[in-house]
């Protein structure tokens, strides 16, 4: 295989990795009734004039299964918090004593895991588009490659590489789907 097409393959696997390392932390974020400080991640507070991640003004535990404890370095930041924290919609209260936030996971209904499995398989849909896109764009690549007097072979080589690589991205997908999946539905 030339460097040209090579780097063209190399090039195409990194994107999709990227794709899927994206699927993973989107997946981190739709709860599955059990407490995790990364449903926090994305939410951030007012600090100092500059929006700052919560976990970055705040101890965040978790307690117990259902349960998380953040608990602010500086009292003032309370109130703020937990603004964010009813902006962000996650569909949970925050409950301030005063001295910190706690956030109490609801158990999940039935109703609410299949709602919540439809927005991962949406997640996995638009995983496996970006996966797909950056095949066709590879195969582009390709096809111009050949066009500039690379041989059919190669191109075919280089195409079939790419395609190899795209099923079992593709794969992944499905497979942190069925992941996502079992944690959901298990009460």
């Amino acid at each position: 295989m030339s460097e040209e097409l090579q780097l063209i393959v190399e090039d195409a696997e990194d994107s999709m990795r990227k794709a899927i390392a994206h699927l993973e932390a989107e997946l981190v974020k739709i709860r599955a009734g059990k407490a995790s400080p990364a449903m926090l991640d994305g939410i951030t507070v007012e600090y100092y004039g500059a929006p700052t991640p919560i976990a970055q003004v705040a101890n965040v535990t978790v307690l117990d299964v259902r349960t998380i404890s953040i608990q602010p370095w500086e009292k003032n930041m309370l109130a703020q918090i937990e603004r964010s924290i009813m902006q962000a919609n996650i569909g949970i209260t925050p409950q301030n004593d005063g001295n910190q936030i706690r956030l109490f996971m609801p158990p999940l209904t039935e109703e609410r895991r299949k709602e919540l499995f439809k927005r991962a398989s949406g997640e996995g849909e638009q995983s496996k588009v970006a996966i797909r896109n950056i095949r066709r764009d590879a195969i582009e690549q390709v096809k111009k490659l050949q066009k500039d007097g690379l041989s059919e072979d190669a191109a075919k080589d280089g195409e079939s590489s790419v395609q190899t690589i795209t099923d079992r991205y593709i794969v992944l997908v499905d497979k942190h789907l069925a992941a996502k999946e079992k944690e959901m539905m298990s009460v």
